[in-house]
């Protein structure tokens, strides 16, 4: 351990257990073990902080605990899980490197034995259920915490789920939009308040398509935005098509600009699950991003005259 963190362990622990600091160090131990009040704080103030103590749990097959028989063997399968993600991660991890995480190499490494391309579409749903904090990058902790959530210890399953993640993606809105909405940030470079607008097209490029094909962005009347895709007499050709999303990429290229602001990129996919095909009925009182109002009325005048 080194000097600095020797010192903020010994200044944690040697507060009162119900400092703001050990009492959410204490609760993101438990959140990560599922392991009872007592051992986390046991745990905490042995280790003083929460990541080492969570790294110790996982790591320490002989640690004792305080829980029933019952909760012994749940914590002994959850203890072997931990220690075959761990493994996992330090076989991806690239040695040498500064931090614990796994980096781009190590990242398109992954993918190949997972038999995905580095740019198919499932990765981002895979970057959300993993919390990785940008491209090509998984942290230990999220890595370890996703996969537990998700049932998966192994590369094996790590394949198999790769199906269910990507038809979630594909067909549940709701879903598609937590994917969605967290690929801004995961996206976005360090230090910038927008996306580059080459970026957010990449990324347009790789989720409208996905989503179109598999329902997610099936078209709804704008008072109900949130509801189910309106059966009956509402075709797929009265909703978004990858055609708009071909003029929407147009007009950013001839529109330029600095980059895409989090308000346009959080409601453009409500703008297209809710706009008629020719743009007829968008309502440019109603509180959209002015750039969404000026891509209607430059499709109204270079797109749909023709």
């Amino acid at each position: 351990m080194s000097q600095s963190k020797a010192n903020r362990s010994s200044r944690l622990s040697s507060r009162q257990n119900t400092s703001p600091e050990f009492t959410a160090a204490v609760s993101q131990f438990m959140a990560v073990t599922d392991q009872p009040h007592m051992d986390a704080t046991r745990y905490i103030q042995k280790y003083g902080t929460a990541d080492a103590a969570i790294n110790a749990y996982f790591n320490d097959p002989n640690t004792m605990f305080t829980a029933s028989p019952t909760q012994s063997r749940r914590d002994t399968t959850t203890q072997s899980q931990g220690q075959k993600l761990n493994a996992l991660f330090d076989g991806y991890k690239v040695k040498g490197e500064p931090g614990d995480s796994i980096s781009i190499d190590g990242t398109i490494r992954l993918c190949a034995d997972l038999g995905v391309d580095p740019e198919d579409v499932v990765l981002l749903a895979v970057a959300f259920e993993l919390k990785a904090p940008g491209v090509g990058e998984f942290t230990r902790a999220a890595w370890r915490d996703g996969w537990r959530s998700l049932g998966i210890d192994s590369l094996a399953g790590m394949k198999n789920i790769l199906p269910r993640l990507r038809r979630n993606l594909g067909s549940d809105y709701n879903y598609f939009k937590k994917v969605y909405l967290f690929t801004f940030d995961f996206a976005r470079s360090e230090g910038q308040r927008s996306l580059a607008t080459d970026t957010a097209q990449a990324f347009w490029g790789l989720l409208l398509p996905h989503a179109i094909r598999g329902g997610a962005l099936a078209h709804v009347e704008p008072d109900d935005g949130e509801n189910e895709p309106i059966a009956g007499d509402v075709t797929p050709s009265q909703g978004w098509s990858d055609k708009h999303t071909e003029w929407w990429s147009d007009f950013l290229d001839e529109k330029g600009g600095k980059g895409i602001s989090r308000d346009t990129w959080t409601m453009f996919i409500d703008f297209a699950r809710t706009i008629d095909p020719k743009f007829q009925r968008h309502d440019f009182e109603a509180a959209w991003p002015s750039t969404i109002d000026d891509f209607v009325e430059w499709a109204r005048e270079h797109r749909l005259t023709e």
